[in-house]
C-alpha cells in the first residue's frame, strides 16, 4: 500500500505573509492542443482538466510567477526564457487549423528569468537565456487550464541534452529558493509517454510503471526517493512507459526542488488507454 500524506483542497489564505513557501508540482500537459478542441478528443482529458484547474486552490497564495520545466524544450545547457511577451510554438502535428492560431497571452518575466539564471551561475553551472522562445504546448496547454485568464507571468526552462536524472535532480535543488520568493514551479511532462503503444498493451505497461512510480514517490526518505528516480530505467516496464525519457525528466527537477517535502498523489487516471499520475510536494 502506498503511504502518501493525506491532502485536501483548500482556498488560498490571503492572510498568509508574502514569503509563504509554494509547493511544487509534476503535472501532465495532455495530448496536443486538447484544451482548445471539442468533442471526443477533449473529453479524453476531462479528468486532467479538473486536476489542473484545482492547482490554484492548493497554493498558500497566488504566485508571483510560474516556472515551467517543459518536456518539449531541450538544450545543450539548461536555458531559461527571458522574453517579456512570449509568442507561441505550435509543436504538434495533424490537428484542426484553428489550433495553430490559439493564443495564451500571459506575460513572461525577464527579471525572474535572470534570477533563475543567476542561481545556476552562482553555483558554477553553465546556463543560457533565451529572449525569443515562445510558449510550447507543454506550457500553454497546461497553463490554459490552471490560469485561463493568463494573468500570472510564466517563465519556461529547458531540459539538458543527455537527460541525466541525477543532474536534473541537482538542478531542482538549485531552484528551491524560488519557492520562498513567490514562484510556483511546475514540471510539465507525463508519467507515461509511449505514442506507439496502444490498447491493452499501453494499459498494462502504464499500470505496472505507475505502481512503481507511486511507490517510489511514497518512499519516506528524500535520498531514497532521489535514488529511485536516478535508477528509474530499472523499474518494471520502464522503457515501455518511456522509450525516451524527456516526459519523465521534469519530475526529476521537481523532486529536487521539493527538498524533504512529502509527495501527495493528486491525480491518477486513465487518459485514453494509459494511466497518468501527477504529484504535489509540499502543503
Amino acid at each position: 500500500m502506498n503511504t502518501f500524506a493525506q491532502t485536501t483542497l483548500s482556498t488560498p489564505d490571503d492572510s498568509l505573509e508574502s514569503g509563504a513557501r509554494q509547493p511544487v508540482f509534476f503535472m501532465s500537459h495532455g495530448g496536443g492542443p486538447w484544451p482548445y478542441m471539442e468533442g471526443a478528443f477533449h473529453a479524453l482529458f476531462a479528468p486532467l482538466g479538473t486536476a489542473l484547474r484545482a492547482v490554484p486552490h492548493q497554493l498558500p497564495q497566488a504566485p508571483r510567477a510560474v516556472l515551467v520545466i517543459s518536456a518539449h524544450w531541450e538544450e545543450p545547457v539548461f536555458t531559461v526564457s527571458t522574453a517579456a511577451k512570449p509568442g507561441m510554438l505550435y509543436d504538434y502535428y495533424g490537428f484542426p487549423p484553428h489550433t495553430y492560431s490559439v493564443r495564451y497571452p500571459a506575460p513572461g518575466s525577464p527579471e525572474i528569468g535572470q534570477r533563475i539564471a543567476g542561481l545556476l551561475s552562482d553555483a558554477g553551472w553553465p546556463v543560457a537565456t533565451d529572449d525569443q522562445r515562445g510558449f510550447d504546448h507543454g506550457t500553454f496547454c497546461m497553463m490554459q487550464e490552471i490560469y485561463p485568464d493568463a494573468s500570472v507571468p510564466v517563465v519556461q526552462m529547458s531540459l539538458k541534452h543527455g537527460l541525466d536524472p541525477a543532474e536534473h535532480i541537482a538542478l531542482g535543488k538549485l531552484l528551491q529558493p524560488l519557492r520562498d520568493e513567490g514562484v510556483l514551479i511546475i514540471g510539465s511532462g507525463q508519467s507515461f509517454h509511449n505514442l506507439r503503444l496502444h490498447g491493452a498493451a499501453a494499459r498494462q505497461a502504464s499500470e505496472v510503471f505507475d505502481q512503481w512510480l507511486q511507490q517510489a514517490m511514497a518512499l519516506p526518505q528524500t535520498a531514497q526517493r532521489h535514488q529511485a528516480l536516478t535508477d528509474w530505467a530499472q523499474a518494471p516496464a520502464a522503457r515501455l512507459a518511456h522509450p525516451r525519457e524527456e516526459h519523465l525528466l521534469p519530475l526529476m527537477v521537481i523532486a529536487g526542488a521539493a527538498g524533504d517535502d512529502a509527495a501527495h498523489l493528486i491525480f491518477s487516471e486513465f487518459l485514453a488507454d494509459s494511466r497518468t499520475s501527477a504529484f504535489r510536494f509540499g502543503s
